[in-house]
C-alpha cells in the first residue's frame, strides 16, 4: 500500500524523515487518507512521529472516524444522549471495540391503568420517528393477530413509555412476517394467517403525529405490478443501500421450506416497487426463522435458522455487491475454537445491529426446543474476503457477552430494535417455557414484556 510505504518513510529518523514528502502534506489532505485506512493501520502511523500522533489523537478525527465506521446517524445519537457533555471519541472507540457485556432493564408503562398489547410471537417491533411500532404476531390458540400499538420514546432512553393502540384496518391480521425501516417509513412483506395461508402482499407505513401526541399510523399498498415473490412466513429480510430491500428463505406453500432470494427496489417517491430474484451460486440453502442484519452500506448478514430437515443451523453467509452483483459468501468457522459455541446453532433469534457494524444475536431456541437467554456478538467487519470464500477469517468473530441486571426468562421468535445510537436495544415478546397445562402444547407461553439492553462499554 502506498500509504503504508509513506508511513515507513515518515518513521525514519534525522534529516531523511524530514525530507518525507508526507511531511509536507496539508492536514486536509492527511485527514482524508488516514480516512481511508483500517485502525490498525492508523495506529502504527501515528507512532511514526510526534507530529502524527499530535494529529491522529485529536477528538475532531476520531469523531470523524466513529461517522466512518458507525455511521452519521449513531453519532449524532450518541451526542444527543450525552447531554451536551464532551464526549472523547478515541476513548468511546476503545471501548465500544472492547464490549464485554450488556445491563438489561425492566420497562414498565407510565399509566398502570392503561391498557397493554397482548402477549405474543413471530410479530414484528420496529424504531422509527423516534417511536416503537408493535404489529402483529400470533398469540394463544395458534391465531393471528392484526392490531398495531405505538410507543412514543423521543430522542433520549426512557425506562418507562405509554402504548397507543392504532386502528387502522390494513393490514389483515398475520404472524411470521417481516418489517424494515426505510428512513420514516415501514415496509412489511408476506406472513401467515391462522388459516395457514401465506401472504406475498407488500406494505407502506408511515407515522402521523398531532398537536398532543396522539400518533397514527397509515397504511397503503404498494403497487409491485404483478411480479413478486411467492408467498410465504418465517422469511428473514433487511433494507440496504437507501431504497432496497432482500427477502430470503421462509416457509411457502405446503409447509416447505425456501432457499431463494429477492430483492425489493423501491421508486423514489415510494409509490412503487420493483421485486427481482437474486439468483446466484453458491448461496444459503433452505430454511425458515432465522436473520438478515445489514451491517452498513451493501453488507447483510444471514444466520442461523431450521433447515430442510428440521435440523436447527449455525451457519453465517455475508450477501455483498462484487462487481456490481450481489453475492453470497459462506463465513466459515469451527465451533469448537469458539468458548461456549456449541450454544450457537438456533432459530427464533433476534439479530440486531448495533454500534461498529456488528450484530447483537439475543434468545432462540436449538433443535430440542430449549430456549435461550444469551447474548453474542457477531463480527465481521474486519474480515477479508474474496469473490469465491473468505481469505481470512478471526478468532474473535464471535464473542459471548456477559448479562447483568434483569434477567429476562428465556425466549425464541420474540423480535428487537435499536435506537439511533446503536447502543440502546428494545426488546418484546415472544415464547417462554411455561408450566405444562392442557391447553398449552410443549409446555410454551407467549410473552407481553417489554426491557431495554443496554451495550455496557469497559470503564477505564
Amino acid at each position: 500500500m502506498a500509504t503504508s510505504s509513506m508511513a515507513e518513510t515518515a518513521s525514519t529518523s534525522g534529516s531523511s524523515s524530514l525530507s518525507s514528502p508526507i511531511i509536507n502534506l496539508a492536514p486536509d489532505h492527511l485527514f482524508s487518507i488516514l480516512l481511508l485506512l483500517p485502525i490498525d493501520s492508523i495506529l502504527s502511523f501515528s507512532m511514526t512521529c510526534k507530529r502524527f500522533r499530535s494529529f491522529t489523537s485529536s477528538d475532531a478525527f476520531w469523531e470523524s472516524i466513529c461517522k466512518r465506521d458507525w455511521g452519521p446517524t449513531s453519532v449524532d445519537a450518541l451526542k444527543s444522549s450525552a447531554n451536551n457533555q464532551n464526549l472523547s471519541w478515541m476513548r468511546l472507540y476503545k471501548q465500544v471495540s472492547q464490549l464485554d457485556s450488556v445491563t438489561c432493564h425492566k420497562l414498565s408503562d407510565a399509566d398502570p391503568e392503561s391498557v397493554l398489547p397482548k402477549p405474543r410471537a413471530s410479530h414484528s417491533l420496529n424504531s422509527v420517528s423516534d417511536c416503537l411500532v408493535l404489529f402483529g404476531g400470533g398469540c394463544e390458540g395458534g391465531r393471528h393477530l392484526d392490531d398495531t400499538w405505538v410507543a412514543y420514546l423521543g430522542n433520549g432512553v426512557r425506562r418507562t413509555f405509554k402504548w397507543q393502540k392504532v386502528d387502522s384496518g390494513v393490514p389483515s391480521g398475520r404472524f411470521g412476517h417481516t418489517c424494515v425501516v426505510f428512513v420514516h417509513h415501514l415496509v412489511l412483506f408476506g406472513g401467515i394467517n391462522d388459516c395457514g395461508i401465506r401472504q406475498n402482499d407488500t406494505w407502506i407505513g408511515q407515522l402521523v403525529f398531532s398537536d398532543n401526541l396522539c400518533i397514527s399510523l397509515s397504511w397503503r399498498l404498494l403497487n409491485v405490478q404483478s411480479h413478486a415473490p411467492p408467498p410465504r412466513g418465517a422469511h428473514a429480510a433487511c433494507y440496504f443501500d437507501q431504497r432496497k430491500m432482500v427477502i430470503q428463505g421462509g416457509i411457502g406453500l405446503h409447509g416447505v421450506r425456501l432457499g431463494d432470494t429477492w430483492v425489493l427496489e423501491l421508486s423514489e417517491n415510494l409509490c412503487f416497487g420493483t421485486w427481482h430474484e437474486l439468483v446466484a451460486h453458491p448461496s444459503p440453502p433452505p430454511r425458515s426463522g432465522h436473520s438478515l442484519t445489514c451491517i452498513g452500506g451493501t453488507r447483510m448478514v444471514l444466520f442461523g435458522g431450521r433447515g430442510l430437515g428440521y435440523e436447527v443451523l449455525n451457519d453465517v453467509w455475508l450477501l455483498q455487491i462484487f462487481d456490481g452483483q450481489l453475492k453470497w459468501v459462506q463465513m466459515c468457522f469451527e465451533l469448537q475454537n469458539i468458548p461456549e459455541g456449541v450454544s450457537l446453532p438456533r432459530v427464533g433469534h433476534s439479530a440486531t445491529p448495533i454500534l461498529g457494524g456488528r450484530v447483537l444475536i439475543y434468545g432462540g431456541e436449538d433443535s430440542y426446543r430449549r430456549r435461550k437467554d444469551d447474548f453474542w456478538v457477531l463480527d465481521i467487519s474486519s474480515i477479508v474476503y474474496t469473490q469465491v470464500q473468505p481469505t481470512a477469517l478471526r478468532a474473535n468473530m464471535w464473542k459471548r457477552l456477559k448479562s447483568k441486571g434483569y434477567k429476562p426468562n428465556s425466549r425464541s421468535f420474540h423480535q428487537a430494535c435499536a435506537d439511533n445510537s446503536g447502543r440502546h436495544l428494545y426488546m418484546f415478546g415472544g415464547m417462554v417455557d411455561g408450566l405444562l397445562q392442557p391447553t398449552e402444547a410443549f409446555g410454551l407461553t407467549f410473552d407481553g414484556e417489554l426491557f431495554l439492553v443496554e451495550l455496557c462499554f469497559k470503564q477505564e
